[in-house]
């Protein structure tokens, strides 16, 4: 099985900690979420690897090796420019095979070995990991309106809503909706997928899930890490 980790991002909203540290560097206790990640993958029986890197890639590059310290084959993308969350996935010249496509920067305990079991036995050309998260509106809001006259009037109502977890599994058919060496971002693809008639599959988990974007994220990161440790990577 293969995975592609995108690692290349700036990591701006994590300002000052980025500005010497890429995003996927950042420690969580004594360990980069990286290596969390990439142990995860190997756990879950992926052995060859490749990470999309671009910002600060020396330092990635310096730490993960060439995998032999997991057990894998690991690769490097080169991002001359940044290619969104699909964008990378263009320039692989060898994309002949279902590829577990992932943002490096997310603490989860997803079962990597479940989503891609559902990608196989619900054939669409990329099955799109679902994590379901409420939104608070802060706000009275008018729910319903006839003409001029309030008919329904809810206040701070909290909406569920179904969130990409920056995980998915892709099939070698989507690359030709995906120009080499342009930006291109998940939601894009999707769209360009659905205009052409394509099979979108989602598959939703209530697996815990963070992505560490902000740095509220990434305190709360190290303090769920250090409460989750010995879960992280078990099947959920």
């Amino acid at each position: 099985m293969r995975a592609m980790v995108l690692a290349g991002g700036r990591g701006t909203r994590l300002r000052p900690y980025t500005t010497v540290f890429p995003k996927p560097l950042m420690p969580l206790d004594d360990v980069p979420i990286l290596d969390v990640v990439l142990r995860q993958l190997v756990s879950a029986g992926f052995r060859d690897v490749t990470l999309s890197v671009g910002y600060l890639a020396e330092l990635i590059r310096a730490y993960c090796g060439d995998g032999s310290r997991y057990g894998i084959s690991l690769k490097y993308l080169q991002e001359d420019q940044p290619l969104g969350t699909v964008g990378s996935v263009g320039l692989l010249d060898d994309f002949d095979a279902p590829i577990l496509l992932m943002n490096g920067d997310i603490l989860t305990d997803l079962s990597f070995e479940k989503v891609w079991e559902y990608h196989h036995a619900n054939h669409g050309v990329i099955t799109v990991a679902l994590n379901r998260r409420p939104l608070t509106i802060n706000f009275g809001v008018i729910d319903q309106m006839e003409g001029n006259e309030i008919r329904r009037y809810v206040e701070k109502p909290t909406l569920d809503y179904l969130v990409g977890m920056g995980i998915c599994v892709i099939e070698p058919a989507a690359k030709r909706f995906i120009a080499r060496g342009e930006r291109m971002d998940l939601p894009d693809l999707i769209a360009a997928l659905l205009a052409g008639g394509q099979k979108v599959v989602g598959w939703e988990t209530d697996a815990y899930w963070l992505d560490i974007g902000r740095p509220d994220d990434y305190e709360r990161a190290q303090a769920d890490f250090e409460r989750l440790r010995d879960r992280i990577g078990s099947k959920k």
